[in-house]
């Protein structure tokens, strides 16, 4: 069949330049990808796509949008880009061949059972997508959530913090500036706002509240809800800098290990509760078990690491002497939730936390809840000659991730855990640098935590301290 590329009729006063789709045999595809491919720095490869879905005709209203922001990414990192255009059913579930999509609309939308399977296989094998809203249509932004929440029922999307890597990927870009338009809609900030959906420390899904793509374009009127154009283009420098990166990344990342609860011959166990909240609870999905089955081999003290998954309120925590908790984002617990965890470490339960990649947002919000559950018993930080840093491992100091030793200095560093003492003994132990991509021998590049080994040796301690005291 033959392609051709017609201009399909301009709707006054919404936009600019014309709208394009892809015509073959003179029908329009109902889903229309182009895949842009791309070699980052003669390393990592990934394309993008930008799909036409029914009758919003408008998939491509900013024809230019894409190419421009390709020839600025070339300017500033040196990276050789092409586009294709590709349907959805082209677009393979292995992401070797598309490892990155976009997509841009105005109108509400919906992906079929198959489809909405089929993006879930491509997502958790590797690949990217990146939604942008057309003019920051709400109805299309809408549909994304909806069908985000029924691809990932597991995951929630939830509005990046200022410092996600994604925006500091390649420039430092926590503030940018809009049309007058995201004010008048209500929205008083100046912050980028990104949804996401993080599986693993990776973004597998990306959202835009306002729209990129006419600032690519380098037209933007204060009528539509957009990021003028430095911003944008910065913005698309970085989610390319950062899909690279986490591609290159991901491809050579441990893969998901499934573990076999093998201890059930053993009578003295200890099970681990993971603690779920309103949030991203789960961000590294096997690093605690990996972990645990090191703590084993390393001892040889029995640990149940069928692990559990349980709210606060569940009064199941209270069969699990250790509660491990974990996040990326700012979250706050409910009241009740507060109560049970005051309940469960005055009872001599243990609580071991960590901020997943280092990231600022759940760090602040773990310190400001444990002062609101323990206001009496301040979070100090474990001297080095405490009984912690000696067994099974003697623990003098310890690497860290390249993005930490960047910000420090130094490769090497004296471990930095926080605790707080009940009774006597340690109650809660605290990293606010993360700890179980290391544990899963796999650190995101943007990680500002221990190197694996570090990361290893610290658990068991931890581990060790809560079966001998």
């Amino acid at each position: 069949m033959q392609t051709s590329l017609t201009e399909c009729p301009q709707r006054s006063g919404h936009f600019q330049s014309g709208a394009w789709a892809l015509i073959r045999s003179g029908l329009a595809f109902h889903a229309l990808v182009a895949a842009l491919s791309f070699l980052c720095f003669a390393e990592a490869s990934a394309q993008t796509g930008k799909d036409l879905y029914g009758s919003d005709i408008y998939w491509n209203a900013t024809p230019n949008d894409v190419n421009n922001l390709l020839r600025k990414m070339k300017s500033q990192t040196d990276a050789n880009f092409q586009m294709e255009v590709r349907t959805l059913g082209q677009i393979s579930e292995n992401p070797e061949q598309n490892p990155v999509l976009f997509r841009s609309g105005h109108y509400h939308f919906s992906y079929s059972p198959q489809e909405r399977e089929k993006l879930r296989k491509y997502m958790l094998n590797g690949g990217m997508m990146i939604y942008n809203t057309g003019l920051g249509s709400k109805p299309f932004y809408d549909s994304v959530v909806e069908e985000l929440k029924q691809i990932f029922p597991e995951q929630q999307l939830q509005k990046l913090a200022p410092d996600h890597p994604i925006f500091h990927s390649h420039y430092d870009l926590d503030r940018v500036e809009y049309s007058k338009a995201v004010a008048a809609s209500g929205f008083r900030g100046n912050e980028p706002w990104f949804d996401g959906i993080e599986v693993n420390c990776r973004v597998v899904a990306l959202v835009s509240r306002w729209c990129m793509a006419v600032g690519w374009q380098g037209d933007v009127q204060d009528e539509w809800q957009a990021y003028k154009p430095d911003s944008a283009f910065k913005l698309g420098v970085n989610i390319l800098s950062y899909a690279s990166a986490m591609r290159a990344w991901s491809k050579n990342a441990a893969q998901a290990m499934r573990f076999v609860d093998r201890l059930k011959s053993y009578s003295d166990t200890v099970s681990v509760a993971q603690v779920s909240y309103d949030g991203i609870w789960k961000t590294r999905h096997a690093g605690l078990a990996v972990m645990l089955q090191t703590f084993n081999a390393r001892t040889g003290i029995p640990v149940k690491f069928a692990l559990k998954e349980l709210r606060l309120t569940d009064p199941a925590i209270f069969n699990s002497p250790v509660i491990y908790m974990t996040g990326h984002e700012s979250f706050e617990l409910k009241p009740e939730e507060k109560v049970m965890l005051k309940k469960f470490l005055e009872n001599g339960g243990f609580l071991f936390g960590e901020a997943c990649c280092g990231r600022k947002g759940f760090d602040k919000s773990f310190r400001d809840m444990i002062r609101s559950v323990l206001p009496d018993k301040p979070l100090e930080r474990i001297p080095l000659s405490a009984q912690l840093f000696k067994e099974p491992n003697t623990i003098t100091a310890v690497g860290v991730t390249p993005t930490l030793m960047q910000e420090s200095g130094q490769a090497r560093a004296e471990p930095t855990l926080f605790g707080i003492l009940l009774n006597g003994n340690l109650g809660v132990i605290y990293s606010p640098f993360g700890l179980s991509g290391g544990w899963e021998m796999s650190q995101s590049p943007y990680a500002r935590g221990v190197n694996d080994v570090s990361a290893t040796q610290i658990g068991q301690n931890v581990m060790m301290y809560t079966v001998t005291h």
